[in-house]
């Protein structure tokens, strides 16, 4: 088995994510709002997907050690920079759940219940306290719990499955259509720094880090078939929980638009 492999076992989902109803709810400005408000826990969790695999493949103790791979090293270390302190649309350094936190406050989106969950998180100390705890749809809540049961696991190679084909690379392309279009139709709104974050997304996975989380799961899972059976399953599962996601974001949009009928 290898990348190119799972690629076409997780088609099918991919396909449903990409022809997903929820698109087509996202018209008003207040629409946009609430899918902000819903997929910035993926954006959110997405980091420590990131952080679990940069402790599991790279020294991050001391006294320091040559850990593993040393070109797996440099592609997690690489995609940590960027995911950390990138560039924003200003020049300034900044993590992209930051940007992303920006870019919401920019457009009027709420981001008081995504601190308040970050909040409690330090709290509790444990996350799946909070996300038990959070008034969050259950679907938003399943597909975080299934983000952290994978990191608490602590497979290295199944954590690189969720972080490479958990989080669909053609979805940036997709809404930054849509933003676009958004930008023409309500230019009263502020979605530059919106349309910066997705589309500095799709340069990146594109040019890079793409290429190189596949080469990290090759790397990783070698020729062990047991590797490859559970990349496949937890690929699978956590693009089924991205589906739920994107369910569970359209019902609340939709819900919203029928209150304010």
């Amino acid at each position: 088995m290898n990348t190119a492999t799972i690629n076409s076992i997780i088609q099918p989902q991919k396909e449903k994510l990409l022809q997903h109803s929820l698109y087509g709810k996202v018209k008003t400005i207040e629409d946009l709002r609430h899918f902000l408000e819903g997929h910035v826990y993926a954006v959110w969790d997405f980091m420590s997907l990131l952080k679990a695999l940069q402790a599991k493949l790279t020294c991050t103790t001391t006294p320091w050690l040559p850990v593993g791979n040393p070109e797996i090293r440099y592609l997690i270390n690489e995609i940590v920079l960027a995911e950390e302190t990138d560039l924003t649309i200003d020049g300034k350094r900044q993590s992209h759940y930051e940007m992303y936190i920006d870019a919401m406050n920019a457009c009027g989106a709420d981001t008081l219940t995504i601190a308040a969950f970050l909040e409690n998180v330090e709290s509790t100390q444990n996350i799946f306290v909070s996300i038990k705890q959070s008034t969050l749809h259950d679907n938003i809540k399943a597909f975080i719990d299934f983000t952290f049961r994978v990191i608490e696991q602590g497979k290295p190679h199944e954590i690189a499955a969720a972080f490479t084909f958990g989080r669909e690379d053609l979805i940036p392309a997709m809404f930054t259509e849509i933003l676009k279009n958004f930008q023409q139709n309500f230019p009263e709104t502020n979605l530059d720094k919106l349309i910066y974050y997705f589309e500095r997304h799709i340069e990146l996975d594109a040019d890079e880090h793409g290429p190189m989380a596949m080469l990290m799961i090759a790397e990783l899972c070698g020729t062990d078939s047991q590797k490859w059976k559970e990349v496949e399953e937890v690929s699978v599962l956590a693009l089924e929980k991205r589906i739920g996601l994107w369910d569970a974001l359209e019902e609340n949009i939709m819900q919203h638009d029928m209150a304010s009928i």
